[in-house]
């Protein structure tokens, strides 16, 4: 990208339908429109099937919307990934390769570096996620939480500006949840990355983001942005205990049963 502009992503108009083998149609995102600037968090959620994911494939160039534009630092990259964008998905045993090592895993999306050069860097990201002790284990050896970590540090190993997150701490038991979070959340700041999180937990929307964009059941609209005006750093238990933080819990948990706002 040749200019850096105020906001990082800008969406507009987009729309996205699926046709299924016997020709049934299923419009998925009625219209979307938002923006996202740098180093800002943003949280995605809404009722399960509204089409948080379909957005963030749109977003990442593995659907192509039907209409709509995604601009990004200003330019159109609509069905495309822009070089300085990485994603981290739910499901870490299905991204990582279980026949390389922790290492291996990380290092290969520029496996065209030198070596060392490469290695530096991978070395550098799993220290940012706490692994750099077992950087000639096999993701197989590890427990469900450590892998997600080592899927992490494969999306900031290539120095992205901007990550997406699609329900990455869903398959993780609650407590490996928190320090995950709390992990996230210092390198987002670290970093000054944008991160967009999809994610159906509201607390953990709440406790993450600045932003939290809530969707409508499908076909999906964004129904309310909300910003959360808490303090930074946050604590995973006074954080969560404030009257602040309650009352957004239940204005988006309103908004997402209700369906419409």
């Amino acid at each position: 990208m040749t200019g850096r502009t105020e906001n990082l992503i800008e969406v507009t108009g987009l729309r996205k339908a699926y046709r299924s083998p016997s020709g049934q149609i299923t419009q998925a995102i009625e219209r979307l429109d938002f923006v996202q600037r740098p180093h800002e968090f943003v949280a995605l959620v809404g009722p399960s099937g509204c089409g948080k994911t379909t957005l963030l494939r749109c977003l990442t160039g593995l659907s192509t919307p039907d209409e709509g534009t995604v601009l990004y630092d200003g330019e159109d990259v609509t069905g495309e990934v822009p070089s300085s964008v990485s994603v981290v998905f739910q499901e870490y045993n299905r991204s990582l390769f279980p026949w390389l090592t922790v290492l291996e895993n990380v290092r290969f999306p520029f496996r065209n570096l030198p070596k060392q050069e490469g290695r530096d860097r991978a070395m550098q990201a799993l220290k940012r996620v706490h692994l750099e002790d077992v950087p000639n284990a096999f993701p197989w050896q590890l427990s469900g939480g450590m892998q997600q970590r080592v899927a992490i540090a494969r999306a900031i190993a290539s120095e992205p500006r901007f990550l997406l997150m699609d329900e990455p701490f869903a398959s993780v038991d609650a407590q490996t949840r928190l320090s995950l979070e709390r992990m996230t959340l210092e390198i987002f700041h670290e970093l000054e990355l944008a991160v967009l999180l999809v994610t159906h937990d509201i607390d953990e929307a709440i406790f993450m983001a600045d932003r939290v964009l809530v969707l409508s059941r499908r076909p999906s609209r964004i129904v309310r942005e909300i910003e959360v005006r808490l303090d930074r750093p946050r604590d995973q238990v006074e954080t969560r205990a404030l009257e602040e933080f309650q009352d957004y819990r239940r204005e988006i948990h309103g908004l997402i049963q209700g369906g419409s706002g």
